[in-house]
């Protein structure tokens, strides 16, 4: 876990907020393996040796998961909890599409949905919460808390607490089924100072002070390299992606 925290540039008297906000300018969301043919592994040490070793970066399983394991291990209580994704048009996803952090019963942290929260959000407040990232707020739906980011609502979150393990399959999902919009293409994205970089198989976007600037890639190879350190070779999803 020292090792952890010096990847992510903090320390064991980091504050949450400072330890989210740390890991959100240092591993990056990405889904890289999906196009690589690597099948993705909910498992700690795979995960440490990916995000921590290799100074890679991953999707919500994978980042949640494991800043889920330096929290408790600095002292904090953390239940996984899953959620679903809003889509078009107001749509609800699948269940355990997601997964999210509850943290000593009092905030709702999340390093891994792309462009959201760069603070902790209170998990008991149902009042607009300010961010750098936008304006915040929950809502309680049935048993469930709906998250709105910016009016619009982002996803539903259980609050019956999970293990890393019940997200397998979903995972599994994310990787192989054609429907699933991580198969769409290559991406990373990152929170940089005044704002965010993102790198797709055709683009870097780069948002800074509210401006965005847009550059189209010629080598995504080159591109993913160049911005994040990334070595990417795509490849086609087969027999390894299809095994549980």
């Amino acid at each position: 876990m020292d090792a952890y925290l010096q990847r992510i540039g903090a320390s064991r008297t980091s504050s949450l907020a400072e330890l989210q906000e740390r890991h959100l300018m240092s591993v990056p969301f990405e889904n890289l393996d999906t196009h690589m043919d690597t099948r993705i592994v909910l498992e700690i040490p795979w995960l440490y040796d990916k995000i921590v070793e290799r100074r890679r970066g991953g999707f919500c399983y994978e980042v949640n998961g494991l800043f889920a394991e330096l929290l408790q291990d600095l002292g904090h209580r953390v239940d996984r909890l899953a959620a679903r994704v809003y889509g078009a048009e107001g749509r609800l996803g699948a269940p355990l599409a997601h997964l999210v952090l509850l943290v000593d019963d009092e905030w709702l942290v999340d390093v891994g949905f792309g462009a959201f929260a760069l603070h902790p959000l209170s998990w008991r407040s149902r009042d607009d919460q300010h961010d750098p990232a936008g304006v915040f707020r929950l809502a309680d739906n049935g048993d469930d808390v709906d998250v709105f980011h910016d009016g619009e609502p982002a996803y539903r979150v259980e609050r019956r607490p999970r293990q890393l393990t019940e997200f397998a399959a979903t995972c599994w999902y994310q990787q192989t089924a054609p429907e699933s919009h991580f198969r769409k293409g290559p991406m990373a994205t990152k929170v940089v100072p005044g704002g965010r970089i993102t790198v797709t198989d055709k683009q870097v976007v780069v948002t800074e002070n509210g401006r965005k600037t847009s550059t189209d890639v010629e080598d995504p190879a080159a591109a993913f390299l160049e911005n994040f350190g990334l070595y990417f070779r795509q490849s086609n999803a087969s027999g390894v992606l299809r095994q549980l």
